[in-house]
């Protein structure tokens, strides 16, 4: 079974209907318990870090995520989902996140680009993994964002992209992939990767 974490943050459906192209074998959850008993788990999200992280502590599913990527479990992240994997966030203040991956979210800093970093920008793959297998190299994706992550340990690093500044955008090791991009709505290419996802999932 694959999980969706319903956390409040941001519209779930495009996701579940991704998903669902590749597989029946999916539910919306906020319950811990349902999370502990997936072996697939993807959280997405949209808006702010710091009230992100309220939600999830107030629903009991921040130990519960640290255990399941612990155990090896799968776990997909996307967009705030991926920037909640790093130590913390300077959002509204320094807010800290799940502490997977050691970093700091940072707001793009432009005094000619847009921001919102908005559109599709092509993406530098930068390491191997399961989940990205048959993407092509400078591929390009769906992006809305404010923020990236300053990341320490580069060897999570998979992907990068550049507006105004080159930044991690897909990062993962083993069983974890997350990226910033919006891969349900980046048409094939990122449908690909739901359906790696998938495959390893129920498999």
């Amino acid at each position: 079974m694959i999980t969706v974490i319903d956390y409040g943050m941001g519209n779930l459906r495009s996701v579940v209907k991704a998903l669902e192209l590749f597989t029946a074998e999916v539910k919306v959850s906020s319950s811990p318990e349902a999370l502990k008993a997936s072996k697939g788990v993807i959280l997405p999200g949209d808006g702010a870090f710091a009230m992100a992280m309220r939600n999830l502590r107030e629903l009991g599913l921040i130990e519960p995520l640290k255990e399941h990527i612990a155990n090896g479990g799968y776990f997909l992240g996307i967009c705030l989902g991926f920037q909640l994997l790093f130590s913390q966030s300077e959002e509204f203040g320094l807010t800290t996140g799940l502490d997977i991956i050691k970093g700091r979210v940072v707001r793009f800093k432009s005094d000619h680009l847009k921001i919102p970093h908005m559109g599709w920008n092509d993406v530098k793959i930068k390491g191997e993994s399961k989940f990205l297998e048959n993407i092509p190299d400078m591929s390009y994706f769906y992006f809305i964002h404010s923020f990236y992550p300053e990341v320490e340990d580069k060897s999570w690093i998979l992907g990068e992209a550049e507006y105004g500044v080159k930044f991690p955008c897909i990062v993962g090791k083993g069983n974890v992939i997350a990226t910033q991009f919006h891969p349900e709505k980046s048409h094939k290419t990122g449908l690909r990767i739901i359906e790696n996802f998938v495959k390893n999932v129920i498999d």
